[in-house]
């Protein structure tokens, strides 16, 4: 299994912000660590270790639907990049997403690269929470 890149780590925790107090994330959802949400219960704690445990365990989830579902060849970043959207937005959302299709097509330009066209992000759709722009 290919790993995520420190920077794709960075980035990833950059949006989630460490919590060890169960809270309600901008979806309303209960999330503790760096963006756990399975099983947590508002008044759950954990501890650094913890979070960093489950986060080790959650990533590996996005890390295995972005190399099952993206079939053309990715740098390092880019594939940092779909693993944070699959982490943020959800397996189903990366399947489903133009995102995904226009990139398993060969359009290298919807996805972060050093010769990005901005006028074709494909991720600047995904700026929202509950159909409301967050960014």
């Amino acid at each position: 299994m290919r790993e995520i890149n420190k920077a794709g780590i960075d980035l990833i925790k950059g949006f989630e912000a460490l919590r060890l107090s169960a809270y309600l994330c901008q979806a309303g959802v209960p999330t503790i660590g760096w963006g756990h949400t399975k099983g947590v219960k508002l008044g759950d704690r954990i501890t650094r270790e913890a979070a960093d445990k489950l986060f080790a365990e959650d990533i590996q989830v996005y890390i295995s639907a972005v190399e099952k579902n993206i079939r053309v060849k990715l740098n390092d970043n880019q594939f940092a990049a779909l693993v944070s959207f699959a982490f943020n937005a959800g397996v189903g959302s990366l399947r489903a997403s133009t995102l995904m299709r226009r990139l398993n097509d060969g359009d290298y330009n919807v996805a972060p690269s050093d010769n990005f066209d901005n006028s074709r992000n494909e991720f600047l759709k995904w700026i929202k929470v509950r159909n409301k722009k967050t960014g």
